[in-house]
């Protein structure tokens, strides 16, 4: 299908076709392990490599389920609130029934982003992340998917190109709704409880009060970590090279 540029209900701009970059994939950055000021944020970066996108239009997507923003599975849909009140757009959100899905539009020097938190269960965000980068003419590279990891301690971030979905419904239903599974994704670390009875429990529960005052330099840290890994992918080859 031939990529389709649109415009969001409300939105003020309507992107032209999407650019791609023909130079051969090449490594991103490396971040260091990185402690917040608390001492409880850790940031891991595996060496990711894939296509560079000047003037990109990259998506990203916060899995979650709607109306429980506050539970652990929907931490996703919490680094995207700040995400869009770090580019201005915090009061910006549409809902777009193409897609089952908010919409915010931002600006990242060249790049243009698409923020999306799907309106569906976790288990068929895939079908908003996918029908949106259809509406948008991106490819499955340029979505960012952002989600929960219970084999990581709350406070660590990960961010990796691709793989498998390790067991999470959310990034599932986005490879399978995609077919494709070569999306970055930032994973956001929970933790694990002890007693695998309570997993279901623990994935759906709200953040307890300790919890809670690690959230806001969590936040900060991934969203500093997906704006500098776009704004990475985002820049052309320099001139000459």
């Amino acid at each position: 299908m031939a990529p389709v540029s649109t415009q969001p209900s409300g939105a003020s701009r309507v992107f032209g076709p999407p650019l791609r970059d023909p130079s051969p994939p090449r490594s991103c950055f490396l971040f260091p392990f990185c402690f917040g000021s608390q001492g409880h944020c850790e940031i891991e970066v595996e060496r990711v490599v894939g296509p560079q996108f000047p003037w990109c239009r990259p998506q990203v997507a916060g899995l979650g389920n709607p109306g429980l923003p506050g539970t652990r599975h929907s931490v996703g849909m919490a680094v995207l609130g700040q995400l869009a009140r770090r580019l201005g757009v915090a009061e910006s959100w549409v809902r777009d029934r193409r897609c089952a899905a908010d919409l915010a539009l931002a600006s990242l020097g060249d790049a243009q982003l698409v923020l999306l938190r799907p309106r569906r269960l976790m288990n068929a965000n895939g079908r908003s992340v996918a029908q949106a980068a259809e509406m948008f003419g991106l490819t499955a590279e340029e979505v960012y998917l952002v989600h929960d990891e219970l084999d990581k301690p709350l406070g660590k971030l990960a961010l990796k190109l691709g793989g498998s979905a390790r067991g999470h419904n959310g990034v599932r239903s986005c490879i399978s709704c995609l077919n494709s599974s070569v999306m970055p994704r930032l994973r956001v670390g929970i933790g694990r409880p002890t007693h695998p009875n309570a997993v279901q429990a623990h994935v759906l529960g709200c953040f307890s009060p300790s919890e809670l005052e690690l959230l806001p330099p969590l936040l900060e840290r991934a969203a500093d970590l997906l704006l500098d890994h776009i704004r990475e992918r985002s820049q052309g080859p320099l001139s000459g090279t």
